[in-house]
């Protein structure tokens, strides 16, 4: 018996972002509403499965508490905890797959049994032709409408990660902040009033990327993503902020630093990515990025501070590359 009680909060998480921040704001009616509903889920869970047991309903209501206790005003901010909402609804459509999988894969081999006494049928004397034919034909016909069967399951489960995906502030592939989420972070900062001006902006962009896709697959490509995605959270502190800007380019936000710790930072950034080698196949990849940064002042748009971000940027690359350079 499998509840993804975290939907509930991520149906609350996704309603309450707004201009001024990305997370959920837990009201004490919201936290009502959300407790009934998982209690309503559950007793139809318990109606529904006539083997649920006391010892599972206990499991169930433990990790409920976990969900709410996991809920707080300091946790609300950071990645990880979207994670949790965005990893759970994947794992109820994972459940749905196999599922899915398990009654499927049980059916054709009813029909391989099937096929066997077929073929067992030819080694007697006498064969009955018309009779071995249609026998044959059931057997594909059976097999037609299982494939047609498990071609609209994953059709259906298709559409429903692709739903997941563009109502998530998640990039499902390296698990920062996503495009979306990043228009409604910068819009936030940019009608600010008070927004302090010790804000900067990073824009990274994995050098050569097509050369590493085109030599060693998009496999490949994709594991230098989420090593790179990996290495700048790793780094940075909990109050900045990765996004995944495009393809293989990331843009980060630095919070509360001037312009030379920025230049700190983002030489840092370079210096790790540059030296940690990713392994795939047995071959280590180097792997370098360019950076462009630019510092938030009075009077920005999310398009102008990107603008100089993606000079600064270009800049850097018309340089040599594997450096960062600074529009201001």
């Amino acid at each position: 018996m499998f509840i993804c009680y975290e939907s509930f909060f991520y149906a609350n998480y996704m309603y309450n972002s707004n201009n001024n921040s990305i997370g959920i704001v837990m009201q004490k009616d919201e936290l009502i509403s959300a407790t009934n509903g998982m209690c309503e889920e559950l007793l139809n869970a318990i109606e529904n499965n006539k083997s649920a047991t006391k010892d599972e309903i206990a499991d169930l209501l433990i990790e409920s508490a976990q969900v709410i206790m996991n809920v707080s005003e300091k946790d609300i901010s950071k990645v990880s905890f979207a994670q949790l909402l965005f990893s759970n609804a994947y794992k109820d459509l994972a459940n749905k797959s196999l599922l899915s999988y398990e009654s499927t894969n049980s059916n054709i081999d009813e029909l391989t049994k099937m096929h066997k006494k077929v073929i067992s049928e030819c080694h007697e004397e006498q064969i009955n032709l018309p009779a071995l034919t249609e026998k044959f034909d059931e057997i594909q016909n059976h097999m037609k409408n299982e494939v047609s069967k498990a071609n609209e399951i994953i059709s259906q489960l298709t559409s429903q990660v692709k739903a997941l995906e563009e109502t998530s502030n998640l990039d499902s592939l390296t698990r920062v902040y996503n495009r979306r989420a990043l228009s409604t972070y910068l819009d936030s900062i940019c009608s600010n009033e008070h927004q302090p001006e010790n804000l900067h902006v990073l824009i990274m962009d994995i050098d050569d990327f097509k050369h590493i896709n085109d030599n060693y697959g998009h496999i490949a490509g994709d594991k230098v993503l989420i090593f790179v995605a990996h290495m700048l959270k790793k780094t940075l502190r909990d109050g900045d902020k990765v996004f995944r800007y495009g393809g293989e380019e990331f843009l980060v936000v630095l919070n509360r630093l001037d312009d030379e710790q920025c230049k700190n930072i983002s030489e840092r950034l370079l210096e790790l990515i540059r030296h940690n080698k990713l392994f795939y196949k047995g071959k280590g990849l180097r792997v370098t990025k360019s950076l462009g940064a630019t510092r938030f002042t009075k009077g920005d748009t999310p398009t102008s501070l990107i603008s100089r971000a993606d000079k600064a940027l270009y800049k850097a690359k018309n340089a040599g590359k594997n450096q960062m350079s600074v529009v201001n």
